[in-house]
Formats: structure tokens, sequence, C-alpha cells
């Protein structure tokens, strides 16, 4: 027999029990039925009992019958705090009525009450001994009822101060007019199921909340074990006589939290549910019986609840229900949040929630893999910051898929670009970054720059993590470059390649959404951007850098002085940031000077001469490009830049389409010809004129 069964069978002998205890009450106090009576002489019955006389006789026997811990003039409030568990195993189970009445601070009396209710929906005969008990007029429990034929009988537990009324265990039908004494009780349903064994969500609270579901079992590692740690012994430290701290849970990886908390949750042995701030009900009547009733299902339940961020305006409006609720809640309850917030009282419990360490990550992905990992593992860790959720679920999802013989790490990697993938639609443009090293041509210093800069990205992990430099310093992880030169001489597709050829996401970023003219909205973009980059996989490309990056000025106004809080802010941030940043600039001379000392490369583009302008014209066309003889030296000494080049080739290729020709060289001068005309260039005629065959 189950530990379960067993349970169910000595829960229903007990609750059987109490019922068969109430039911005797009733007897000894109910009126015969009109069938029993033979004979006309009168039977001698109980002494009439007055109720108030009952109120004033027995109020100081109840006192000295409840449980140590439970005062008569004890209210709900006072007595609804919960202890929390010494551990997650559970001692022997009590009948669950003894639970409630422990948990809930019920009196003798209120319990009897409660039991009295409940027994009208679990015995048939009490309804007629209620109705002969009371002269036949009321099928039905009442408080003047249970005053009578209870024992230990106390006025208090009417109060909307008690257990039975403020955790609404009771519900009282009282048309207009009729005394609360004499009106109808009736047990809430949640509670009678409690009683016989059914502990499940309350049904007025299932459609708010839902259990967090987690088909692992979780294994933090050592990084986060310090964090569960840390926040269960913070609150078996809490004064009893406190209410609980809320746990603020900062940091922007929403599915890491979810794992903490419902870590410290199964420590505690407690079940965490979920609840979006959009949810709450906005009235105060409203708002308070959803507190109440969520008060009572964590000390029924095990339970503790696990708030959701508040994002963008409209979540933020709900922040006054937040509060209120919060405020009437003793109970454990996690807050996802970016930032540690005042509004919830000097007593929460703020924690920064981290990803695992990259060293954690390579472990984690090595054994979500198995056999199959390779060396995935050290690139993936080293590329992307990703927490454990994210990591079982590329690897279920790559395993699944059953690539063909080393295409694994081809599959991972596709993987975890698509999770890392930085929701910055509205202040950055994602590029199809398809340039590589042929596409691009530079001097050899610069070339060997750049590729520099792609090999160190790509060994983060060994210098970082094996070579043992990320104990040496938290900051200046990350690798940043400045692409300095004129426009068109190739650092958007410098950017490009680097980036495809480390197989990351290019992400150009919007100033124009990320600069604003209202004090910190600036800060607050820059804040969203580099939160959104954390995860890694992506690449920052700041173009035109100098409008946000320029040189700090001399504090003349608050407008100076916000406006160097904006770069001040930018440079910690940049120097924090462990991806790859890259920033473009045509004026190298405006950025600030501690700006430029804090970056690992600074790349200058020269203006191609014409070797380079030769060997630009000879990669700018399609391979299935119809050409005819093109004479490049001649469009070599046309003083364009490489991104004029591409704006040439492009228009002339129309031209030739239109035409329906293979491309030629008056069609290329043509194009050419506008190009300068458009920079505003002087036009020498003879440059543009073809006089070799067409």
């Amino acid at each position: 027999m189950t530990s379960d069964v067993k349970w169910q069978e000595e829960n229903t002998r007990y609750l059987a029990s109490a019922v068969a205890a109430v039911r005797k009450r009733l007897q000894q106090y109910a009126q015969p039925e009109p069938s029993a009576i033979v004979t006309p002489e009168p039977v001698p019955s109980p002494e009439p009992k007055s109720m108030w006389r009952l109120f004033r006789t027995k109020q100081i026997a109840s006192a000295t019958s409840t449980s140590p811990s439970v005062g008569a003039a004890a209210t709900a409030k006072q007595i609804a705090a919960p202890a929390l568990p010494a551990s997650a195993e559970e001692t022997t189970r009590p009948p669950a009525l003894v639970m409630l009445t422990q948990r809930l601070g019920l009196t003798p009396f209120e319990r009897d009450l409660l039991v009295l209710c409940a027994a009208l929906e679990l015995d048939t005969g009490i309804a007629g001994l209620c109705a002969r008990a009371q002269d036949g007029s009321r099928p039905y429990p009442t408080f003047a009822l249970a005053l009578t034929v209870l024992e230990n009988p106390t006025w208090e537990a009417l109060s909307p101060e008690r257990p039975l009324r403020y955790w609404r265990l009771i519900e009282i039908n009282q048309p207009s007019g009729q005394p609360l004494t004499t009106s109808a009780l009736r047990a809430d349903e949640r509670i009678v199921n409690f009683l016989k064994g059914l502990n499940y969500l309350d049904d007025r609270l299932a459609p708010l909340v839902w259990q967090f579901e987690n088909d692992e079992p979780y294994e933090a590692p050592e990084s986060q074990k310090k964090t569960v740690d840390l926040i269960i012994a913070q609150l078996r430290q809490s004064p009893k006589e406190r209410r609980l701290p809320v746990v603020q849970l900062l940091g922007h990886d929403a599915p890491t939290k979810d794992l903490v908390a419902n870590a410290v949750a199964a420590e505690l042995g407690l079940r965490v549910y979920r609840l979006q701030p959009s949810l709450l009900p906005q009235q105060p009547a409203d708002l308070e019986a959803f507190a109440r009733l969520w008060q009572r299902e964590s000390m029924l339940l095990s339970a503790a609840l696990y708030m959701e961020a508040l994002q963008g305006e409209a979540e933020t409006a709900r922040l006054a229900s937040v509060q209120l609720l919060l405020s009437r809640l003793n109970a454990l309850v996690f807050l996802d949040a970016h930032e540690a917030s005042p509004a919830f009282g000097p007593a929460s419990l703020v924690v920064e929630v981290t990803k695992p360490t990259p060293a954690e990550q390579r472990a984690a992905w090595n054994s979500a893999l198995g056999e199959s990992a390779g060396g995935s593992p050290a690139a993936l860790a080293g590329s992307f910051d990703l927490g454990l959720p994210s990591i079982r679920e590329i690897s279920r999802s790559a395993l699944a898929a059953n690539p063909e013989p080393g295409q694994m790490h081809e599959a991972l990697w596709n993987g975890a670009l698509a999770v890392s993938r930085p929701r910055l639609d509205t202040l950055a443009e994602r590029l199809d970054a398809k340039a590589s090293w042929g596409d691009i041509v530079l001097p050899p210093a610069e070339t060997k720059l750049l590729r520099q800069i792609a090999d160190q990205v790509g060994k983060r992990g060994t210098v970082y993590e094996d070579w043992g430099f990320r104990e040496k310093t938290s900051r200046g992880l990350g690798i940043s470059a400045l692409f300095s030169g004129p426009s068109g001489s190739g650092k958007t597709m410098a950017a490009e390649v680097v980036a495809n050829h480390l197989r990351l996401n290019l992400h150009r970023i919007d100033l124009s959404a990320v600069v604003s003219k209202y004090i910190g909205e600036t800060e607050k973009n820059l804040r969203r951007l580099f939160d959104a980059a954390e995860d890694g996989g992506v690449v920052l490309f700041f173009d035109e850098a100098d409008a946000l990056f320029g040189k700090r000025s001399e504090v003349k106004d608050s407008h100076d002085r916000y406006a160097n809080i904006e770069i001040n802010y930018l440079l910690q941030r940049m120097e924090a940031y462990r991806g790859l940043a890259i920033l473009a600039t045509n004026m190298k001379s405006s950025l600030d000077s501690a700006f430029l000392r804090r970056l690992r490369f600074i790349v200058t583009f020269p203006f191609p001469g014409i070797a380079e302008r030769k060997a630009i014209w000879q990669k700018v066309f399609p391979e299935r490009m119809p050409a005819a003889l093109l004479d490049f030296d001649r469009l070599a000494r046309l003083t364009l830049t490489g991104g004029d080049i591409r704006n040439v080739a492009m228009n002339a290729a129309f031209l030739a389409a239109q035409s329906g020709s293979p491309l030629t060289m008056p069609m290329l001068l043509e194009a050419a010809r506008t190009e300068f005309r458009k920079l505003e260039r002087p036009i020498n005629e003879a440059e543009f004129q073809w006089k070799g065959a067409a």
C-alpha cells in the first residue's frame, strides 16, 4: 500500500469521526421527530440555553482550550505567517483537518463549526438534524446553532478578522435585514475538498496563475548554488514576527531566474506558481479577495508566487496593484526585476542572478551532448552566453534532428544563433553579412588587424578560461574596435567580413532611435541594447559613432552634465560588454580621448590608391554578369572609394540590362560621370570619353 493511499484512508477515518462527533452534538439538541412520539406525557428535555448565556459562561473556557500558539483574541492576520520548513523532506502527514487547523490558526470551536458546515455536504442527515435543532425552520448550519450545540463557543468566531471569515472558509448567505447569527452558513467548496484529501489550486485563481513546469530536475552549477543557498539562508533568518521579504531577482535572463526560484522552492518544499502583473484585478475589493485567496493557497498548497517582470508603460502603470498585493501577502514571493526597486520596501531581499560561468556552460554543453560533443562545447561557450535551459533545448533539438556526420556543430551553432538573436528591432538593424575576405580590398597592415580581431573573438575561451585571464579581471573581457576612414572606404564591409567569418549576427545600431533629448532615456535605450546583446552571438556595429561617442564637454549647464553622464555610462558598458563591438566614424578626431584609450583595436581605412581601386573593380562584378572586355587600369584612375565603385557598377549593370547587351566601358563611364555629379566633384569630360572599341 502506497503512502498516499494509506494517508487517504486515515484521513477519511479521521474526518468521519469528526463529522460523527458533530452529528452527536446535534442529536442532543434536536427535537424528536413526530413519528417518534408515542406518549402524550411530557418528556424531559435539555435545559433551554440562551445563546447570550452561553457566550458569557463559555468564552473563558474557550480561551483555555485553544492551541498554545493561538489565543482566542488573535486575528487571522496575526496567525497567517507560514513557517518555512527546515528542509524539503516532509514529516508524517497529519489529517487534512489537523493541517488546516494548524496552518490557519483555528480554535477548537472554529474547527468544529467548519466541520459542521462541511458535514452538510458529507452527511445527508445533517440538514434534518439542523432543522430539528432550530425549530424545524432552518435545515442548515447557522452561527446561532453553532453557539448553542458546539463546545467552547466564542463570539469572536463571528468576527471578519477571525480565520473562518477572513480566509473565506465559510460562505454566509445573509439576505437584507436578516441577522448574521441566523443566516445560512456553507463551507467553501475548495475547503470541503481539502478536508476530503483533494488538494488543488482554487479554481478562482486557476485562470490567473499557473504552475511552473520543469520537466528535468534542476542541477544548479556552483555559481548558482551559491545564489540559491544565499536566498534560503536569508529567508530562514527572517524574524517570524515579520513578513517574509519579497525576493527581487535581478538580471535580464528570465529562464535562469526561473530555475533559481524553483531551486529555492524545491529546497523549502514549495511549488512555484507564475503570475503576470497584467492579470491582476484592478478594483481594490477584487485585489483584496485575490490576496486572501492566494495567501490561503500558499498555506494549503505550500506554494510560492513568481511575479513576472513589469515591462513597458502599460505594465508600469500596474505597479500600484503589485505593491498593494505584496503588502497584503505574507508568503514567499519572487519578483522578476531588471534592476532593484525600493517600491517593495526596505526589507526586500535583492539578489543578482547571473548565468553560469563560461566554464560551467562548457560543462553543461558536454553533459547535454554526451558523445556527440566533440569540440563544440568550447566554441559555443566562447561565443555565446546562454543559460542552462537554452543549452538543454538547443542540444535536444540538434540531437533529435540527427544531422549528417560532421554537421552536428553546424546544427548546434545555428540553434545558438537563433536563441541568442537579440530583439533589437527598434534600436538596431540586422545586416545580412555576406561579404568574405575575398571581397574586401585593404592594405596588408589593415587586413592583418581585421584578421587579428576575428582570431581574438574565436580564441576567447582559450585565453579567458583555459589560461585564467578571467580570474584576473572582470572588465575589459570584450573586444572593441574602431574603424576610422572616409565614407565608402569599406568600414561596413569590413564589419560584415568579420561577422561572416565568425558566423555571428551583425546588428547596426540606429543612433536616431538610441539618442533621446529626454534626460535619462538615452541610458535606458543603451541598457536595453547591451542587455539584449549579452547572450552573445552578435556583433554590435555603431555606424557614425562620433554622434554618440563624442568628446565630453565642459559642464556649463545641466544639459552638458547629462550629456557627459550618457558618455560615461556608454564607456562603462562598452568596457563591461563581453562581445565584439565595432565603431565606425568618419571623424576620429571628434571622439573622446578617454574612449579611444579603452579600445583594443583601431583600424584606419585609407582612401584607396590606384592598385586598391583596380582590385576593387575586378571584384565588384558577379561571375554571372555578362560583360565585354573592360579596361580596369582606366577605371582605377577614377578617384572613387570602394562604396562609390559599387554604386557605379550597380548603375552600369542596370544600363546594360535596359539595353539588353553585355556591360561595356561606355556604360561604366556614363555611370561614373553620374556618380561624380552626385558627389559634386569637378568633371573633366576627357576622363569619361571612351575611344576604344565598345
